[in-house]
């Protein structure tokens, strides 16, 4: 008997941000393709890997929003990490093999406080030997894997906060307020080495990335059950959602402005009072969001990245 053709999944255009609350398990690039064949996406990236292990806000960009995925990179991020004590693993974490056991030193504290605060402000980390990490165009986890010696790179990275939840005498659990770059998983680790024994991370969960920390986040199972019942505009944000006015002030602008710009032209609308030189997002009169444009010293404005509805003719009234 033959095997049974899978159904052929009809893709669509389909355009703004999904704030997913990730499992921990799969990676972030499967998390993904399990959303995007859900919503039946075209097209659809993420802004940032999580960690297998971890769990928690992963927000996708699908369609146009894919143009605003790398302004998400740099935001900064919060983090509820558990940690074991008296175990170092190869990858720092409970999925990698234990390479060195030690007895754990009951610690109080005001100890704990102190090694965090040391590692709190603008650090040099460097990163775990099992990461995404590219050492001559391939990432450090392949080269570990096949038993090669990794020498991970040390990198300047911003602890905004440590704060300490629990701590008990096999462990302890952190919230973690940091910025773009920094490893959860490298903080355990040089704390377990500061305390003695070592540590690695159990748990980990993203609480939220910047600018979303007050929206809900959607598990795999909701988006699946929303998707189904044609409800996506309930979880769907809209692109200027992850450009906040404060980094992005907004700039109206009327059709033929619009249509200027879509041809590679410069334009020079009345600009506010208030109005600086810099990156702006572009709207039509509609409150439609064009595009990623720049405001010159001289006043002009060209674009940066438009969206692909700037030919629509409702935004050109």
């Amino acid at each position: 008997m033959g095997h049974e053709k899978r159904p052929r999944v009809t893709l669509r255009p389909l355009h703004g941000i999904v704030l997913l609350d990730k499992a921990s398990g799969p990676s972030s690039n499967t998390a993904l393709q399990q959303v995007r064949f859900a919503v039946r996406a075209e097209k659809g990236g993420h802004t940032g890997a999580l960690d297998p292990l971890a769990s928690g806000m992963l927000p996708l960009c699908f369609g146009e929003a894919s143009k605003v995925a790398g302004y998400l990179l740099g935001n900064n991020k919060t983090y509820e990490v558990t940690a074991k004590l008296g175990q170092v693993t190869d990858t720092d974490d409970s999925e990698g093999e234990v390479i060195r056991e030690r007895p754990v030193v009951p610690s109080d504290r005001a100890t704990l406080e102190r090694l965090c605060l040391n590692l709190t402000g603008e650090i040099e980390q460097r990163a775990p030997i099992y990461s995404a990490l590219k050492q001559g165009g391939e990432p450090l986890y392949a080269k570990a894997r096949r038993g090669e010696s990794v020498e991970a790179p040390v990198r300047t990275v911003q602890v905004h906060d440590i704060e300490i939840l629990e701590l008990t005498d096999a462990g302890f659990r952190l919230r973690v307020s940091c910025g773009s770059g920094t490893y959860i998983r490298s903080i355990v680790r040089d704390l377990g080495e500061e305390l003695g024994c070592g540590a690695h991370v159990t748990q980990l969960r993203r609480l939220h990335v910047e600018p979303f920390e007050q929206r809900r986040m959607w598990t795999l199972e909701e988006i699946r059950e929303l998707a189904e019942a044609d409800r996506l505009e309930e979880i769907l944000l809209p692109i200027e959602e992850a450009l906040p006015a404060e980094q992005w002030p907004r700039l109206k602008l009327n059709g033929p402005q619009v249509e200027a710009l879509s041809h590679g032209k410069l334009i020079t609308p009345e600009l506010g009072a208030t109005q600086a030189a810099g990156p702006h997002l572009a709207l039509a009169v509609d409150g439609t969001a064009v595009g990623l444009v720049e405001v010159r010293e001289d006043g002009t404005v060209a674009a940066k990245r438009l969206f692909s509805w700037v030919s629509r003719s409702d935004l050109h009234q």
